[in-house]
């Protein structure tokens, strides 16, 4: 070759072309894609392989809908089965022998009195979905438009589900608070902090000059995911659920994402023992695909046909995934399992966090752990805690793909790494995870400059 002709330039990998498309094309609404720059080609239980041929350990598990982890056999086995069979994939509301396995296995795992006199309402496909059918089967049924939320909550984003979040703005749901021990809004934490909340509760409700609207419900979630990992204490359950039946406030559980066995529990209720009027499931409960309901009483059930409804009610593929899932969980004991190894692992987190004075907080309950991140130079408040280090927290979180291990992000200020792994778990895997995970502090506590201000307010697990 002559010294004078020019060498092509060599073509970019495959995947970095995909990227590319998908920022041009795909709007500014995208979130995980933003800060995970991957290409999913293959995945298997805990694992994932990128198109640059790179695996990473998943602790995402698609926000918590993957219980058994990507294509477990026993769910690509029912999905197979659906569509050797001939039966139809688009069923709408009408009664199929795939809908009734679906329904049969999920009565099998509920809480007594909702499995024995409870109704089942299939909605669209999304837990948002979901959310918006209890409200609006709360509102006709009492009559009244008010409705009870907590701070830090999430609960979806259409415009009903999202008068519920805790930083939502200018909308009719009046905010309560939430536990929250290491950052307490009464500034004493513990049981205490709990019980205060429980009293603000109810003198709120029986005050007669308090502003609030005749309340439809009330909806909570027994751990707040987005909201950081919270867990709620379960006296502060099983008080609201008693505020509520002494007043004859429906009570709404919104368990789409600790639902099927991620607490320890097979529904997050269990812990506390209370049943709830309506109970919100979606996620893991479709074994991966589409899929939400809602679960309530049958003195609640006085709406008209098709008030509301949803085309892709009747996801016949999901429902056999799904049910697949749930007898899975239930005959393995995979919710056992979760408990067990989630303490493990929540044990050696807090063994890190006495070594490394960036964790503010370690917390969660079976496979739904958090690590609060904090400026470890700023002065603590009266309660200990120090302000929360959102610029850190993203550091790890790319630390840790670096590392092939995805985690997501959470907290009022994005500051909380949230690991939601498959309750497939083995020993080895859990102790992998919490490896790369630990070196990935390090290494953005080394890297990453202290914050010059207050932490920004974005409270979505999905920072960009």
């Amino acid at each position: 070759m002559a010294l004078t002709e020019s060498v092509p330039a060599a073509a970019p990998p495959a995947h970095e072309g995909i990227l590319r498309r998908q920022s041009l094309r795909e709007s500014a609404a995208r979130t995980y894609a933003r800060s995970l720059p991957i290409v999913p080609v293959r995945a298997r239980g805990l694992t994932i392989e990128g198109a640059d041929g790179r695996r990473y350990l998943d602790c995402l598990s698609g926000a918590g809908s993957l219980a058994l982890g990507h294509n477990h056999p026993v769910v690509l086995e029912a999905i197979r089965g659906v569509l050797d069979s001939g039966a139809p994939l688009h069923a709408l509301d009408l009664a199929t022998p795939v809908r009734d396995a679906f329904t049969t296995e999920l009565f099998a795992t509920l809480p007594g009195e909702l499995a024995e006199k409870g109704r089942i309402q299939f909605c669209g496909p999304a837990g948002t979905d979901a959310v918006e059918a209890a409200l609006t089967l709360v509102r006709t049924a009492t009559g009244n438009d008010g409705l009870l939320a907590f701070s830090g909550a999430h609960h979806g984003m259409p415009e009903g589900a999202a008068t519920a979040a805790g930083d939502a703005r200018h909308t009719g749901a009046t905010r309560l608070p939430y536990p929250y021990d290491y950052r307490c809004p009464f500034g004493t934490g513990g049981e205490h902090g709990a019980e205060l909340a429980a009293r603000w509760t109810e003198h709120l409700l029986d005050d007669p000059g308090n502003g609030v609207p005749r309340p439809a419900g009330m909806i909570l979630e027994p751990v707040q995911g987005e909201g950081g990992v919270l867990p709620a204490p379960d006296s502060w359950l099983r008080r609201m659920r008693d505020i509520t039946a002494a007043r004859h406030i429906p009570l709404i559980v919104d368990e789409v994402q600790t639902g099927v066995g991620r607490t320890g529990t097979f529904w997050a209720v269990e812990h506390s023992g209370i049943v709830p009027d309506v109970l919100v499931l979606s996620q893991a409960i479709g074994g991966s695909l589409p899929l939400a309901v809602i679960v309530h009483r049958e003195e609640l059930d006085v709406r008209r046909p098709g008030a509301p409804a949803g085309t892709f009610r009747g996801n016949q593929l999901a429902m056999a995934a799904g049910a697949a899932t749930l007898a899975h969980v239930r005959e393995n004991g995979l919710a056992r399992r979760a408990g067990e190894i989630g303490a493990r692992m929540l044990a050696r987190l807090g063994r890190l966090a006495d070594s490394c004075a960036c964790i503010g907080d370690v917390r969660g309950r079976g496979l739904l752990l958090g690590v609060e991140l904090v400026d470890a130079e700023a002065e603590a408040d009266a309660t200990g805690a120090r302000p929360a280090a959102p610029a850190l927290a993203a550091a790890v979180r790319d630390a840790c793909l670096d590392r092939g291990l995805i985690v997501g992000l959470g907290g009022r200020h994005g500051a909380v790494i949230r690991l939601l792994p498959p309750l497939t778990l083995t020993d080895e895997q859990a102790d992998a995870i919490l490896d790369r995970l630990t070196d990935a502090i390090a290494a953005a506590v080394r890297t990453t400059p202290a914050p010059t201000g207050p932490p920004p307010t974005t409270m979505r697990g999905t920072s960009p």
